[in-house]
């Protein structure tokens, strides 16, 4: 069933990047454990938070009837490719993806609450339920990066484009 509104268009897309989310830290586990075994705790604690996100959109596009967005796999696999790829090059890349991924979304939430205020209590509920977790992980991710590395400095561009492309693309299909 296709979305009906603006706003179940915005929770299919959330759903969607959650599951993107997800696979962004199973993969980095996966790898970190060998290139920077310190940070796997709290990458295991994000997971933890964005199941729980998934959650909380599944729902609510269930409680409408609606069905996941077309874009649903496509974001599992392209964030489980991220997360393996960037988890290679250790600690910094693994900070410099979850922050700029994590800044983006951080945006995108704050607008979405914004256009959708007074228009749709659910689907603004549904957000802001997760936006303090989103700001914990950009907080985090950021104290664990080191001015002037290399990773950061070429990975945030294309991470926050890349996350800016996909979303754009998700609210489109």
């Amino acid at each position: 069933m296709k979305a009906k509104n603006f706003a179940e268009r915005v929770l299919k897309v959330n759903h969607a990047g959650e599951h993107g989310a997800v696979n962004i830290y199973a993969a980095q586990i996966l790898v970190a454990r060998w290139t920077a075994p310190t940070i796997v705790p709290t990458l295991q604690a994000f997971k933890a938070h964005e199941e729980s996100h998934r959650t909380i959109f599944w729902d609510e596009l269930q409680r409408r009837g609606t069905s996941r967005c077309r874009s649903y796999w496509l974001c599992g696999l392209g964030g489980f490719a991220l997360g393996s790829i960037t988890a290679l090059f250790g600690l910094q890349a693994i900070a410099a993806t979850t922050a700029a991924v994590e800044r983006v979304v951080l945006g995108h939430l704050k607008h979405q609450i914004h256009l959708l205020e007074c228009q749709d209590d659910a689907a603004v509920a549904a957000i802001a339920k997760i936006v303090a977790d989103e700001e914990q992980h950009l907080e985090q991710s950021v104290m664990h990066l080191a001015p002037g590395q290399f990773w950061p400095k070429v990975l945030t561009p294309v991470v926050a484009a890349s996350t800016q492309t996909v979303i754009w693309l998700g609210i489109r299909l």
